[in-house]
């Protein structure tokens, strides 16, 4: 395991799949390669723009190590577990360990709205059935149940509870974790179109989807805020809105996938019963990226 800190980008990476619907190792790679040289600071596989609930075991396995030998130890690689069980969700804990990863991020049960107790119960559970570090993911908006700052103060109690993503789309959250727990816990945004905002109320980083196809101008964006240079990381921000905002859609993996593919990083491939995009709603997305691309800002030097 690589030791890390939960501060900076740490792109949510799509799963690449050839026409013929397996893995694209090769692609995968392209794609870690521009993401490492572009300054992220760890990556994450099997999120929901991975395509998690359509990947198998098998595959998460040769993902994961592919990975982890690709990146060679330059940042840390982190696996999604979205489990409807706690029995699995475990398991496939206890298998990203085996695997090589570094360290988790860990969604609420699937399927079943637990109650507070119920989710406390099976995220601390799955904390200590592991020695990796583990981020939160709280995304009431997506998967209906929201991780509280009461439940927090119980999650924190297990030291490899590190970090959340934080999805609830209240930047003022930012501020009240800080202010209930200060440093204990990393805060990375997880909504891309609200970067600036959270990162100037003082998350730690992103957790990031539409780096996967512009990896260094989120970066830059991020590097800038955080030196204060914030006149500077504005235009690049407002230029970036358009193509953020692909993020926040029930397509997002089409969007940011077909996005990868211009920017020659990707592909456009999904796993059905995702379809790729057709008709007018791919011209407009194509629309947006073909203008992004038109109007790409010439980034400082850092």
């Amino acid at each position: 395991m690589i030791p890390f800190v939960w501060e900076g980008v740490f792109p949510a990476v799509t799963t690449k799949f050839t026409a013929q619907d397996e893995l694209d190792l090769p692609l995968v790679g392209k794609n870690l390669d521009a993401q490492l040289a572009a300054g992220v600071s760890g990556i994450i596989l099997g999120g929901s723009l991975g395509e998690a609930s359509t990947i198998t075991q098998d595959e998460k396995e040769k993902l994961l190590k592919y990975t982890v030998e690709r990146v060679a130890g330059k940042v840390p690689t982190i696996l999604n577990i979205a489990e409807g069980s706690t029995r699995e969700a475990i398991r496939q804990a206890q298998l990203a360990q085996t695997w090589g990863a570094d360290g988790l991020m860990l969604l609420p049960p699937m399927r079943y709205k637990a109650d507070d107790h119920e989710t406390t119960t099976f995220f601390r559970t799955v904390a200590q059935a592991v020695d990796l570090p583990i981020m939160i993911y709280n995304n009431p908006v997506d998967y209906k149940i929201e991780v509280t700052l009461d439940m927090f103060a119980e999650l924190i109690e297990e030291p490899n509870i590190q970090a959340v993503k934080e999805s609830t789309r209240d930047v003022s959250n930012v501020t009240r974790l800080i202010n209930r727990f200060g440093s204990r816990l990393s805060i990375l945004c997880g909504v891309d179109t609200l970067t600036m905002e959270e990162l100037l109320m003082g998350a730690n980083g992103l957790v990031a989807g539409l780096v996967c196809a512009f990896p260094a101008e989120t970066v830059t964006i991020v590097k800038l805020v955080k030196a204060g240079r914030y006149q500077e990381a504005l235009p690049i921000y407002r230029w970036f809105l358009p193509l953020l905002e692909l993020d926040i859609h029930p397509k997002l993996v089409q969007y940011i996938k077909l996005a990868e593919q211009a920017t020659g990083i990707g592909s456009e491939h999904v796993r059905a019963p995702r379809l790729p995009l057709t008709g007018a709603e791919r011209e407009r997305v194509m629309g947006i990226i073909a203008h992004g691309l038109a109007t790409r800002p010439v980034l400082p030097i850092l």
